[in-house]
């Protein structure tokens, strides 16, 4: 096996916007700080402005990408995917510098291979994009082409910066589009130097097969790219009501949004307690909980409550929290200010309500943004740490919640009482209660005896407030593309 060894210091090669494949100071000159969580230090500062005009040039008719054969693009994204694998050791360092997440195979080292595992995949699908031949009826021809839909914008979050950057333009460039991306600015880094690479790939095949513009402030960009008339998609994580406000007030833009949500993770009383505990723990805290399909709402079943509970706290005492870098750190810092101060208001309304706090429930250590993984027990569905309003999402953070249940039809109700649904698990050896919860639950993604396994060939997305459209897969190409019917008319049916 590969040994990944952390570079400590990272040298940030790049902090300004990358237009015209060329990386240029913007227009104001304004920075935007982007923090170390470890230390919460300003690690630099990163230009800020909205500069997005080349993108539609770059998508012209007549022009050097619309002319590029679409097994040229394969190769481009094939490309891609090398040269992450090459700078695996960096840009994992970066991820864990700029984000805190762990530099480990289940941290920003996975994130970098599963983002060129993605990017070869879709590599894959470039020159099997096709139309179909429609039997009409009369004398015409009549088929369709599946056409790029044209200047894409995309804005992602910080939670898993490298990897929903991989999403979004790896499944829209396929499809023959360009793509306008806003990173986090908490975590622009890896994106920026995802942006060298680009144009490390292009400069012998292609100049300016995609026009990519880093970040700006989240708010200015988000309304600007949504309010422009000559974007025709909208990508987003998070903030969706106002994107999709936006996008509909300029020129009714066909809009993607993941936005989280507050998954179940149940598990039934005929299963091995020990190792089903350490891997719902895992579900729930994984990336310091900073999960989108978090199962932050453990449902246990009462006959193995109790048991469940005593080794959920064992579990949780003995995570390790420090330097992310730390090969034995399980758990790195939040990532930032705000969202340590809204995880502790959390924990704290917790135990206000009745909520059994089992381990943590506070801050770890004086500096930077740690928190204790926090265990609680004896947590009912009126609770506000298990019940979110639609102004925030879930906890977001190192926290699991453990619910007490009796039968299948209570718990797939009280899975299902929530205005989300992006993921839900499950736990039993019965297959036939398994494929019942599987069914009934209202969620676009269902684990059984699984922890969350994300595939570039299977889709992801959500139910009910947890979004809209699906990304990865053949079904996250369909967000890029317009189908076009023409009709031919004949002199005579043969």
């Amino acid at each position: 096996m590969e040994e990944f060894k952390p570079i400590r210091n990272p040298e940030i090669k790049y902090t300004q916007l990358f237009i015209n494949n060329e990386f240029v100071n913007s227009v104001s000159g304004n920075p935007s700080p982007t923090l170390n969580p470890r230390y919460g230090e300003k690690l630099l500062r990163a230009d800020v402005d909205l500069a997005v005009q080349a993108a539609q040039a770059a998508f012209a008719l007549g022009s050097p990408y619309r002319q590029l054969d679409a097994s040229a693009r394969g190769r481009l994204l094939s490309k891609i995917a090398d040269l992450l694998e090459r700078d695996v050791n960096y840009i994992a360092s970066l991820e864990t510098l700029d984000n805190g997440k762990t530099f480990a195979p289940h941290g920003s080292i996975g994130d970098v291979l599963f983002s060129a595992s993605v990017f070869r995949y879709y590599a894959g699908w470039t020159d099997k994009i096709c139309g179909r031949t429609i039997p009409v009826d009369g004398s015409y021809f009549s088929y369709t082409r599946h056409e790029p839909v044209g200047v894409c914008g995309q804005i992602i979050p910080w939670n898993y910066p490298i990897v929903m950057a991989t999403w979004k333009i790896a499944p829209a460039v396929a499809a023959g589009n360009v793509v306008i991306l806003k990173p986090a600015e908490q975590t622009p880094l890896t994106a920026l130097y995802l942006a060298s690479l680009i144009r490390e790939d292009i400069v012998h095949l292609c100049s300016g097969y995609v026009r990519l513009v880093t970040f700006t402030g989240y708010c200015a960009l988000m309304f600007r790219l949504c309010q422009a008339g000559n974007f025709y998609r909208i990508l987003c994580t998070y903030v969706g009501k106002l994107i999709l406000q936006a996008s509909g007030a300029s020129n009714i833009k066909r809009t993607t949004l993941e936005l989280g949500g507050k998954s179940p993770c149940v598990i039934f009383d005929d299963v091995d307690v020990d190792s089903v505990a350490a891997e719902a723990q895992e579900i729930c805290m994984t990336n310091m909980g900073q999960c989108c399909v978090a199962g932050t709402r453990t449902f246990v079943h009462e006959n193995i409550y109790d048991a469940f509970v005593a080794k959920t706290r064992e579990l949780a005492q003995n995570r390790k929290i420090g330097d992310p870098f730390d090969s034995d750190t399980v758990n790195g810092p939040q990532i930032d200010q705000e969202q340590f101060n809204k995880i502790l208001g959390l924990i704290e309304s917790g135990k206000k309500e009745g909520a059994k706090v089992e381990v943590g429930g506070e801050r770890h250590g004086e500096q930077g943004f740690f928190i204790k993984p926090t265990v609680f027990s004896h947590v009912t569905d009126d609770m506000r740490i298990a019940r979110k309003k639609i102004s925030v999402l879930q906890i977001f953070g190192p926290v699991q919640q453990i619910l007490k249940f009796k039968d299948l039809d209570e718990v797939l109700r009280r899975a299902n009482d929530t205005q989300y649904g992006l993921g839900a698990y499950v736990y039993t050896n019965d297959i036939n209660r398994a494929l019942t919860f599987a069914h009934g639950v209202q969620a676009g993604t269902v684990w059984i005896n699984s922890v969350n396994h994300v595939a570039p060939q299977a889709p992801f997305g959500g139910f009910k407030m947890s979004g809209l459209g699906r990304e990865l897969g053949e079904y996250g190409l369909q967000n890029y593309l317009e189908v076009k019917n023409v009709v031919v008319k004949l002199d005579r049916k043969y």
